[in-house]
């Protein structure tokens, strides 16, 4: 128990006499947890879950293929296990778009990069804005997306 103490000891003692010359460097701290609101209790309008199919071709910018997350905004945000989908350039889409609404959007945002299916998560290239068709079980037809600006023109 002795030798526990003094070691307990001298690391305290340590840790106060340390050479504090040199502050630790301080920036902004992000924070990466959610600051969603509960929209429905705000709202008073409850929410539904909509599921999204990725359709339709363009092989210019779809490539070798095209790797989407889904940017929350309202009146949707989306599940955490169902927000990143590939879409192939055979039109194949592997992967989840599941959202939580209070209504169905008329849009939704992604933001994208090229990649083959088996590419590891990256930097995303930009924005891209899509009209949403149908309703619980919405589509969104690639070719009718607007491309934004790339990320790196944004400020």
């Amino acid at each position: 128990m002795k030798p526990l103490m003094f070691i307990l000891s001298f690391l305290f003692m340590s840790s106060v006499f340390a050479d504090s010359s040199t502050p630790a460097p301080v920036g902004p701290r992000v924070s990466v947890f959610s600051t969603t609101v509960d929209w429905a209790a705000i709202t008073g309008i409850p929410l539904k879950q909509f599921t999204g199919t990725i359709k339709g071709h363009d092989k210019s910018f779809v490539k070798q293929g095209l790797v989407l997350y889904y940017l929350d905004s309202f009146p949707c945000y989306g599940e955490a296990d169902s927000v990143r989908v590939w879409f192939s350039p055979k039109g194949k889409m592997s992967g989840h778009l599941r959202l939580v609404c209070l209504y169905k959007p008329e849009t939704i945002s992604f933001a994208w990069r090229n990649a083959d299916e088996q590419a590891l998560d990256s930097v995303s290239t930009g924005i891209l804005t899509c009209p949403v068709d149908g309703e619980r079980n919405f589509t969104i037809d690639i070719a009718k997306c607007e491309r934004g600006k790339n990320w790196k023109e944004i400020r």
